[in-house]
């Protein structure tokens, strides 16, 4: 079985036992645990995997030293903390010892902060042998994407490699900041974007420089060209991706012709496999049901939306299911839905909710808003109809 098929099966196990956990001891040996074995860690060589971890260091309190839950080691050399807290508190903030062993092993250089569901990965990317603040990867065991597996490679035991975490490290941070960026400046293009562009036309062709000082005047004359130019481009290099994808699959079929009976086989069994395994409930129903309520008070659009339920989570659709603008997660324990819309725009419109970031296999920035009930959409409704409109706009 590959690293993959470990974590989807792990994924499954913690669904089913998440209900039955309650604390901190609990969270540790049901959720966190299984977590470090499918990581590659022996979990039952206390050499390896350090319980209740003192250092030298350690600074005593109340009469007891300060340790950190879990320490991981490879070879006997120290290459993880891990801070655990219980099932149901928020894995955002660590606590200081975990920042002050940190920066007293020099040698180690990540450091976990997890309740079971959501792992934060820190190290130290602002100051060297200084635990940084923010985490550089948060990956949720209940809900990832195939490039959350492959950043969670880089941390299993037989790839351990600290220099190569480190680059990993700053390249998802910097990508992560320059997409937003890019997301921002596309969105809203500022006056200096705009200024560039217009100051750039004569290298396409001497017939399209503007002649002259590009004034106030010039660059508002050219914003709604330009948002054109962008939605324009934008449409024209998703079709060549498309026509690319889909050249490849004619070719892919081809070359396969002789499997093609078989390939058929697998996938009726395949389907009928996770069909079996979806129950669409009430609350799903009613979700979408006053999502199509909401959507009705819409003054650009009139898609008759419609939904498709998966065994990871429940999506709505536009007619075509990666026509998708929302997908809802509505377990007993935790319920959110993802907006494909950037975290800024959302947290402005969604002040009062937890709002986190959530990356596509393909880079796209999206985001996730946690609701206590289905009823809380009601209160979302700018949200719904922006990504509503948002994905109308490119059909």
């Amino acid at each position: 079985m590959g690293f993959a098929e470990d974590i989807t099966k792990l994924s499954e196990q913690v669904r089913k036992r998440i209900d039955n956990v309650s604390g901190e001891e609990a969270t540790k040996m049901a959720l966190i645990v299984p977590f470090l074995s499918a990581l590659g860690y022996d979990v039952y060589d206390p050499s390896e995997v350090i319980p209740e971890y003192i250092a030298d260091f350690a600074i005593k309190k109340a009469g007891q030293f300060e340790k950190v839950d879990y320490a991981l080691a490879i070879n006997g050399s120290i290459v993880m903390f891990v801070e655990a807290k219980a099932y149901g508190q928020k894995a955002e903030a660590h606590d200081g010892q975990l920042s002050r062993y940190f920066n007293g092993l020099i040698t180690t250089k990540v450091a976990i902060v997890t309740n079971g569901i959501d792992y934060r990965f820190f190290t130290d990317l602002r100051d060297k042998n200084v635990m940084d603040k923010e985490p550089f990867f948060i990956f949720n065991i209940l809900e990832y994407e195939t490039k959350d597996i492959e950043n969670l490679k880089f941390f299993h035991r037989n790839n351990f490699d600290v220099e190569a975490i480190t680059n990993h490290a700053e390249e998802m941070i910097y990508v992560k900041a320059i997409t937003q960026l890019i997301g921002n400046v596309l969105r809203f293009p500022s006056e200096g974007f705009v200024r560039f562009l217009v100051s750039e036309l004569g290298t396409v062709a001497p017939g399209y420089e503007i002649q002259g000082r590009i004034t106030g005047k010039v660059i508002e004359k050219f914003k709604p060209i330009i948002k054109k130019s962008i939605q324009g481009s934008l449409v024209e290099l998703m079709t060549r991706s498309l026509n690319q994808e889909m050249a490849q699959s004619v070719e892919s079929i081809n070359i396969n012709h002789t499997d093609e009976a078989d390939i058929k086989a697998e996938e009726v069994d395949s389907d009928e496999e996770e069909k079996a395994r979806i129950i669409t409930t009430e609350e799903e129903l009613a979700a979408f049901e006053k999502v199509q309520i909401i959507l009705k008070s819409s003054q650009s659009y009139k898609f008759e939306i419609q939904y498709r339920d998966t065994v990871n989570y429940f999506g709505i659709h536009l007619g075509k299911s990666n026509w998708w603008f929302l997908r809802l997660s509505l377990s007993s324990t935790k319920k959110t839905f993802i907006a494909r819309l950037g975290i800024d725009e959302v947290k402005t419109l969604a002040s009062d909710f937890v709002v986190q970031e959530v990356v596509s296999p393909t880079g796209e920035a999206w985001s996730k808003i946690t609701i206590s009930s289905v009823d809380d959409l009601d209160r979302l409704r700018t949200v719904l109809i922006r990504s509503y409109e948002l994905e109308a706009a490119k059909h």
